[in-house]
């Protein structure tokens, strides 16, 4: 059996609220292995949606949940451990792979901040969130890559409905 892919779906974020629901959504789906790659232009909320996604994980609210931007890694313990990871500030492969994320995947779920020019080497088959905020407002422009659990196809499908 042939797995359907479904074009990128664009979800609006009118409210701090749609994305925290959002989060939820994808949290419902997410399984150890799991890499959810997020990009976006500074302040688009990337690690608003970090946070969301680890609260709705189980992570209790009194766990800061913050950009790792200069500690690169933040490992929280929620209904399945989670890897917060912010790749903004690498200067490329070689430091991707020093860090060992892709065997670290293995056991936590990965959401990467400015992960996308390094997918290969976090592991491949990710679920990608790409935040805007233009003209119309903010969205989430949600895909998931070729090799990803079947069930993230069906989890867009639902979320087109």
């Amino acid at each position: 059996m042939t797995a359907t892919f479904h074009p990128p779906l664009v979800v609006p974020l009118p409210t701090r609220r749609a994305t925290v629901r959002l989060a939820r959504m994808l949290a419902g789906e997410l399984r150890i292995g799991d890499l959810v790659l997020l990009r976006g232009g500074l302040g688009a909320g990337k690690t608003f949606l970090c946070r969301a996604l680890c609260r709705a994980l189980g992570v209790p609210r009194e766990v800061p949940v913050q950009s790792p931007t200069f500690g690169l890694v933040h490992e929280h313990e929620g209904r399945i451990p989670i890897l917060h990871v912010d790749l903004y500030r690498l200067g490329g492969v070689d430091e991707v792979e020093q860090l060992g994320l892709g065997e670290r995947r293995a056991d936590a779920v990965m959401l990467v901040e400015w992960g996308d020019d390094y997918a290969e080497e976090l592991g491949g088959a990710a679920v990608r969130v790409g935040l805007d905020f233009g003209a119309e407002g903010r969205s989430a422009r949600v895909t998931v890559d070729p090799g990803t659990r079947p069930e993230w196809q069906t989890f867009l499908a639902r979320l087109a409905e």
